[in-house]
This record gives C-alpha cells, sequence and structure tokens, in this order.
C-alpha cells in the first residue's frame, strides 16, 4: 500500500498501543505522564473486559508476595527486571491513592471490596489525567513498519507512531474478543511465537469417572495436588465437567496431555499410622467412618464407594491399609483434557521473550516495537501474580516509548 508522507497530528501521535487491557492502560498512563502523545486501540466496545470478570467480579489486582519465582517461562529471569522495578506495593499505594476500598483474601491476595469496576475506573481515570487517547471499537486491519516508526490502517482511519506497543493479550477466553492477533503482529516482524496452551484452567475426565463423580458437583475440600515436580496445596472443587478450583487450575500450568495427576486428600495427616492406630483401639471401626471425620460427607461417601471399602477394619491387613493410604494421599486421576481457553484464565507460552529486552520490552531487531502483558511468555501463579505482570511489563515499557 501507498503510505502519506505525513498525516494530520491527530493521527500522527508518539505512541500507539493496541489493547485497552490492564498492560494496554497501565502503559498509556505511565508514557502519557512522561509527556508522550498517546493513542490506545482496541476493538472491544469496552475497556478492560477482562478485569471487569477477574476474580469473580471484584479482581485479584496483585498479590504482596508475589516474587519472580510465581511466573512460568521459557526464560525465566526475563520477568525479573521489570518485577523489581514495578512491585506490588507500588501499585496498591496507586490503589489506595484513588481510595479504592480493598481485602486480603488468602495470604497476600488482594480485591476489590465492592467491584473491579473499581481498577477499570482507576485505569481510566490514570489515562484521562495523563492524556491518553482511548478508541475501542476499532478494528486493526494493517500494521506497515514506515520511516521512524509504523503505520496502522484501522476502521477509523490511518494513524502513524513512532513506538508501537502490543499489549493484546492472549488466547484466553474468547467470548471476550481474544484472539491470536499480538502473536501475528509478533510473526510479521520475524518474533518467534513459542507454543500456546491453556493456563489456569479446570479440568475434564474420562467419562466413567465423570460420571461417578457428577453427584458430587459444587463439593469443595482441601487437598495437595503434584504433578511434574509441582504441587500446590489449596481447594479442590469437584464440577459437573470435571475438577476445579484453586488446586486444579494453578497445576494445569504444568499439566501436560497424557499426564497423571497425584492428589493427596488428606494433606499432612498421617494417614496409614492413623489407620493401624485405629484398627488395634476400635478395631469394629470403618474407612467410612474414617472419611466421614476428614472429608466433607458426600465426597467420603462417594470415595468410599469408588473404592468399594467394606467391613470393619480388622478385617484389613497391614498391606491393605498402606494400600488405602496410598489411594487417599496419591489419588491417581489422568484427566481427559481441560476445559480449553473457553474457561482458562490466562494463556501460557506467547511470544518468546528472548528476543525481547528486559528492561524496556522491546524487540531487539525492531527497537520501536515492543510487546507487554500476556501476549509474552511470562504466565503467573492464580492468585493476582498475571495482573502483577500486566503492571510492571506495562510500566517497564511506558517508561521507554
Amino acid at each position: 500500500m501507498s503510505v502519506p508522507t505525513s498525516l494530520p497530528r491527530n493521527r500522527h501521535v508518539d505512541v500507539i498501543i493496541i489493547g485497552a487491557g490492564a498492560a494496554g492502560l497501565m502503559c498509556a498512563a505511565t508514557a502519557g505522564y512522561r509527556g508522550r502523545r498517546v493513542l490506545v486501540l482496541d476493538h472491544a466496545n469496552k475497556a478492560g473486559k477482562k478485569i471487569l470478570m477477574s476474580g469473580g467480579g471484584r479482581c485479584n489486582f496483585t498479590n504482596l508476595n508475589s516474587t519472580p519465582a510465581n511466573f512460568l517461562s521459557d526464560n525465566p529471569h526475563y520477568c525479573i527486571s521489570a518485577l523489581k522495578r514495578y512491585t506490588p506495593q507500588h501499585f496498591l499505594e496507586l490503589v489506595e491513592r484513588h481510595g479504592v476500598e480493598h481485602v486480603e483474601k488468602a495470604a497476600g491476595q488482594l480485591f476489590c471490596q465492592d467491584s473491579s469496576k473499581d481498577i477499570v475506573n482507576l485505569l481510566l481515570t490514570e489515562c484521562d489525567w495523563a492524556g491518553a487517547d482511548i478508541r475501542l471499537n476499532t478494528a486493526i486491519q494493517s500494521i506497515e513498519a514506515v520511516a521512524d516508526g509504523y503505520q496502522l490502517t484501522t476502521s477509523a482511519g490511518a494513524f502513524r507512531c513512532d513506538y508501537l506497543v502490543v499489549a493484546c493479550g492472549g488466547l484466553s477466553i474468547p467470548t471476550l474478543g481474544a484472539s491470536g492477533f499480538g502473536y501475528d503482529i509478533a510473526r510479521q516482524f520475524g518474533l518467534e511465537v513459542l507454543p500456546t496452551r491453556a493456563g489456569l484452567v479446570p479440568f475434564t475426565l474420562q467419562p466413567d469417572l465423570k460420571e461417578q463423580l457428577a453427584p458430587l458437583s459444587g463439593v469443595s475440600c482441601p487437598v495437595e495436588v503434584s504433578c511434574n515436580g509441582m504441587s500446590f496445596r489449596e481447594p479442590m472443587l469437584v464440577t459437573h465437567r470435571g475438577l476445579s478450583g484453586p488446586a486444579m487450575l494453578q497445576i494445569s500450568s504444568f499439566w501436560q496431555p497424557g499426564d497423571a495427576l497425584a492428589i493427596d486428600l488428606l494433606p499432612g495427616e498421617a494417614v496409614q499410622q492413623t489407620l493401624l492406630g485405629l484398627r488395634k483401639q476400635q478395631p469394629q471401626s470403618t474407612l467410612a467412618k474414617y472419611l466421614n471425620q476428614h472429608l466433607p460427607k458426600r465426597f467420603a461417601q462417594a470415595f468410599n464407594d469408588l473404592n468399594h471399602w467394606q467391613g470393619p477394619l480388622q478385617a484389613y491387613k497391614n498391606s491393605d491399609l498402606e494400600d488405602v493410604a496410598n489411594t487417599l494421599q496419591r489419588w491417581p486421576i489422568k484427566p481427559a483434557g481441560t476445559e480449553g481457553y473457553r474457561t482458562a484464565e490466562v494463556t501460557l507460552g506467547g511470544v518468546d521473550t528472548r528476543q525481547l529486552s528486559s528492561k524496556t520490552m522491546a524487540a531487539n531487531d525492531h527497537p520501536n516495537l515492543y510487546f507487554i502483558g500476556e501476549v509474552v511468555d511470562v504466565t503467573g501463579h492464580l492468585g493476582g501474580h498475571n495482573f502483577q505482570w500486566a503492571w510492571a511489563s506495562g510500566v517497564a515499557a511506558g517508561n521507554e516509548v
């Protein structure tokens, strides 16, 4: 296409940011406060859609205990610099300056007391104060490198910028408008995109086990789940489709198709020793009674039936009780799969960070092109870490463009 030599001033800005989500808005405000003319473009009809639905509508906006150890990446050192320079305390100070009431649920996990709208409003207010222009309902049709920057052809006409920031997220929750557009941009300019898959996502089960557990839909119990050398001690929730809850969402990021999960239904309990003692002191007692004392009653009954444990404890040999303990503390489940991007909170993989500056988020071979937030291969654990990466990467780029 032919590129005009100049565009009207309102069509030629310092910075264009693609994506009005957490990272994009944070970057826009940061750059705007530095005196940059900033334009944010998004095809959605509303800014911060993923923020609005996060945390059950109350947005787990950071985690006070967030460290680089809470992130997955093929290049694990990449996130360290940005996270050290913009910490959870920095964002908490911003939240408190805006008077957003918040509560700490699990250790370090900060949520809005009222609504996720408070965080979106905070970001939009910051962008307004910083002079950033946000244009929604704007589809980007093409991007072209031009002298000293980039030209974008959009449904609202052509725009040119000196710096282009890609902050349009990953593939998770396509109903909110998620797409692979950010990956397409990366590939267009010669960057490698690592394989992507759904993360922080519920598991589906094989038909037989799904049918056996279906009556337990809605039952939650604390477990410790392990897979591929990682373990999480969090609640597990049985659903009508499979297994969810924080424990399953956390481990899903480390699970690969075909892997089995090992679920400890009684974490911290010395089950075998306890059962040996019970058999000696109360030989007529049953495993069903023991389970009822340690697990939700519906789950205890179903698990007992699933394993066909019958009769008094005195009928069980030492090896039998060892098998029972192993089943309770290393219950092997091989998921059929996950619920996929439809319900995934994040996308694993993405733009290979080896091609980006860890200080600025700029592409090494395209110094005016930046990638931030979920589009890059940095994925946090459940509990506010992914928002902290959005804030930190957005500020890192915003301070450079």
